[in-house]
């Protein structure tokens, strides 16, 4: 399979606690030579990427990560803060709190305003497979669809477990005709980039998308 399409999906992702800045700048560096999707990089790097990188990629962050139980307010001023600095892409994390108390209107209520504050850039919605139930999944779909959110994410790699082609399945069933596929969360072998590439995700979220085809 050729490596360059499965490559120009990535989100390159580097979201650990101790990151630093020359591990940004790799992930930027690598990112622009393999002409990937975009960086996914803590939001208190993203002025330095962008005024470093911004006119070679797309730079994306993360809000309310990686639990989602931060108020609403606070998602949404992080969102717009994101996108001062130079983000083009915000992922954010549901809380998971409101979907296990069935308050499925709130959470449609937080992402729309989410998306109200990143305007025309591109929001994508952690609903954290792992800690779901199908029934609980399609109502996400649903809600994701009626706010608006630009693409549905499976995980944040900080859960008790990933990305899995069954839940790209069900999202492909549920999801409205504007909502796009992120699978993200423990892919990182060639064969897992394929499987979810044949799977037709439109981004896959790693970090291992250098090693598992050029080195």
């Amino acid at each position: 399979m050729e490596q360059s399409k499965i490559l120009r999906l990535v989100d390159h992702t580097a979201l650990s606690a101790v990151t630093t800045w020359k591990d940004i700048a790799r992930l930027c560096e690598e990112a622009v030579r393999y002409r990937m999707a975009s960086v996914c990089i803590p939001p208190s790097y993203v002025r330095r990427a962008y005024e470093a990188y911004g006119n070679e990629l797309a730079i994306c962050t993360v809000i309310g990560f990686p639990l989602g139980y931060s108020t609403k307010e606070s998602k949404v001023f992080e969102a717009e803060n994101a996108v001062k600095n130079g983000a083009s892409e915000v992922d954010m994390v549901i809380n998971l709190g409101d979907v296990k108390n069935g308050e499925f209107d709130r959470i449609t209520e937080e992402i729309r305003e989410i998306k109200q504050a990143v305007g025309s850039k591109i929001l994508k919605v952690i609903i954290e497979t792992c800690y779901l139930d199908e029934e609980e999944k399609i109502r996400l779909c649903q809600c994701i669809t009626d706010a608006g959110g630009d693409y549905i994410k499976t995980s944040t790699g900080f859960g008790t477990g990933g990305a899995a082609a069954v839940d790209i399945e069900l999202f492909k069933q549920h999801i409205g005709k504007n909502v796009r596929i992120k699978a993200a969360g423990g892919i990182r072998s060639r064969e897992d980039f394929e499987t979810f590439y044949k799977a037709g995700v439109d981004r896959i979220g790693a970090s291992c998308a250098v090693k598992a085809y050029v080195e």
